[in-house]
């Protein structure tokens, strides 16, 4: 083992101890073997196990009457479903024989192009059971990017919905599916799953009425034995080239990191009921929604629907319902439930929360201090979780109830992961107080092994900036306390006269202004200063104009920041393009500022791709 990068004792210690407490049938030979130098790194080599294993069948001696999982439907009228952990299981059995009768064996990839249903849940875990590669495709990308996910993956099999509900419009993911496989022959069979009842087509010899095959399907499927190394998922995210990239995850690390995470993170307790707000279409949802709250025996929720449908206080009646007692949701929906006013969480005293969480982007002070008064009403500990798609778990995180917790301060790291700031030439920056750029020295489990099928991409990416380090693409701050702070994106930096000024810092200081429920900050090109300041605001108040808008917001960020930071074009918009995770593609906004229209690319992945003709036609020159 290369020295360089060797696990120091502690951390052999440490990881070992996690380790065993789940569940082997086969014990490993060596913890961890590889290194950031020659990006080959494993974990529990000559281990076997079967995750769903771990997620489910530990469980049953002691908990199969116990709530696994509630599934909250898009419309609060409907019917919602309760699955204890032995009527997951069975579920999960039935989902894997059925996979197993349509020629799915191990190491065969199966794509879900599906809302938010127990279907979705129970698939993930069927493919994870008989030794399939599961890849979650949101069920809102366009049918170009689905068919480019499932040439890149080569899918064998494609589970999907008639159609899907998301607030008060229907998906058609039939007929979407329909198209990307058009004159593609690589998908052998369409699993469709009746959910909207709406009409589609059906192709003979292809498409399969899940409800039909499911009944037919035994109730047990016995668990196959998987080497720890063996992939367990492929997931996709999106690329600074725009192009996206798989990473894949393997299933042993990735079982321990979430697994641990999640119970350290969150102080887990056995009467949870644990509510991640995030689609499976994405890392979260794979962690903290499916396998971290399985993997503990704890009580998770589905839900299909959207923060604001049928009405902004869906999320706090959601919260009453279910007596929900660990929320976990990203600042960009705390922020859009902010704009309709305190007073409607404020009608909820929501006395089962006894955690908050925040995931997906650095939470700003604002909405932190807005989460904490008025949705836990100053008593939940918020736990703000710093990780990555390419982590597998979270990394940087108070402990709730056990951190000191500072707003929008991810704090300190979790036990077994070893963050570093370096500055520009990859020198370790050791003094407390520093900033720079946030980079893991140490291998930890729940790491992507590669991106599929192109592993020099994947070296280039996260190992090639600082050799023997894996950079994480984020700077950071360090303080007095050892409190990490994420300051965003290290290519989100413009370069004005010379300054180099980070978009996230000019960001914040706007979203102080009373009436800015958020904003994106983008550099363009500028004849004098090099790079000048292009912010995108969305307001929740019109009753000033936007000249005085614009004058307070430059005057707060040159009070707040300087002068040098002063945006030189405010744009007002009523909404920022956002991927279904929340996060704002500030690709899209560089392409229409530096008035490269042409190659935005496609933008019916986004959440809201209509915004992106209305903030083109209002962009100012």
């Amino acid at each position: 083992m290369n020295q360089k990068t060797a696990l120091t004792p502690e951390l052999e210690q440490y990881w070992t101890e996690i380790a065993n407490t789940f569940q082997w049938k086969q014990r490993w030979d060596s913890l961890q073997t590889g290194n950031f130098h020659d990006v080959n790194v494993e974990w529990f080599k000559g281990a076997s196990l079967n995750i769903t294993e771990n997620c489910l069948d530990r469980h049953l001696e002691k908990r199969r009457q116990k709530k696994a999982m509630i599934f909250e439907p898009n419309n609060p009228n409907d019917p919602g479903l309760h699955l204890t952990f032995g009527e997951l299981h069975v579920a999960v059995c039935r989902f894997a024989n059925l996979l197993k009768k349509k020629g799915i064996k191990k190491g065969d990839v199966v794509a879900l192009y599906m809302g938010m249903t127990p279907e979705l849940m129970i698939g993930v875990l069927a493919c994870a059971r008989i030794g399939a590669i599961h890849t979650v495709v949101f069920g809102g990308f366009s049918p170009k990017s689905l068919r480019g996910r499932l040439e890149d993956s080569k899918a064998k099999l494609i589970v999907t919905h008639d159609g899907a509900y998301r607030g008060d419009k229907i998906i058609p993911l039939k007929s979407m599916v329909d198209e990307a496989l058009t004159d593609f022959n690589g998908v052998e069979t369409v699993l469709v799953v009746k959910r909207t009842h709406s009409e589609v087509e059906m192709k003979a010899g292809r498409d399969y009425w899940y409800e039909t095959l499911i009944k037919d399907c035994d109730i047990y499927c016995k668990a196959e034995e998987m080497n720890a190394e063996d992939p367990l998922f492929i997931l996709y995210t999106s690329g600074s080239t725009g192009k996206p990239k798989g990473l894949l995850h393997t299933i042993a690390g990735y079982m321990v990191h979430v697994g641990n995470s999640f119970k350290d993170v969150f102080q887990i307790k056995e009467n949870d009921v644990f509510w991640c707000t995030a689609d499976i279409g994405w890392i979260t949802g794979h962690s903290y929604v499916t396998y971290g709250p399985l993997l503990n025996g704890t009580t998770t929720i589905l839900f299909e629907g959207i923060p604001n449908y049928p009405s902004p206080a869906r999320f706090w009646e959601t919260v009453e319902k279910h007596h929900v007692s660990i929320l976990y949701t990203a600042p960009t929906a705390i922020r859009s439930l902010e704009k309709f006013g305190a007073q409607i969480p404020d009608s909820f005293p929501m006395k089962s929360l006894r955690v908050l969480g925040s995931v997906g982007e650095p939470i700003n002070e604002e909405a932190w201090h807005w989460y904490d008064t008025h949705v836990g009403k100053g008593r939940c500990p918020i736990v703000d979780t710093w990780w990555q798609t390419e982590t597998g778990g979270i990394m940087i995180s108070p402990i709730a109830g056990q951190t000191k917790t500072k707003p929008a301060h991810a704090t300190l790291p979790l036990k077994g992961i070893v963050p570093v700031i370096v500055d520009e030439k990859g020198n370790e920056k050791t003094e407390t107080v520093t900033e720079g750029n946030l980079c893991i020295k140490y291998p930890w489990p729940g790491l992507a092994r590669t991106i599929y099928g192109d592993h020099d991409r994947y070296i280039q990416t996260y190992f090639s900036t600082y050799k023997g380090l894996y950079f994480t693409g984020d700077g950071a701050k360090r303080d007095s306390d050892g409190y990490y702070r994420i300051t965003g994106r290290v290519d989100d930096v413009i370069n004005v006269s010379g300054h180099r000024i980070g978009t996230a810092e000019v960001e914040e200081a706007i979203n102080e202004h009373d009436l800015i429920t958020e904003s994106a900050v983008v550099g363009f090109p500028h004849s004098v200063k090099g790079q000048g300041i292009y912010a995108f605001v969305t307001c929740n108040d019109h009753s000033k104009s936007e000249e005085v808008i614009t004058a307070e917001i430059r005057d707060l960020v040159n009070k707040m920041i300087g002068p040098i930071a002063k945006p030189d074009v405010i744009q007002i918009v009523t909404s920022l393009p956002k991927t279904r995770s929340g996060k704002i593609m500030r690709r899209i906004l560089r392409k229409i500022v530096e008035n490269d229209i042409a190659n935005i690319g496609d933008t019916s992945t986004l959440l809201n791709p209509e915004c992106v003709d209305d903030i083109i036609k209002g962009k100012k020159n």
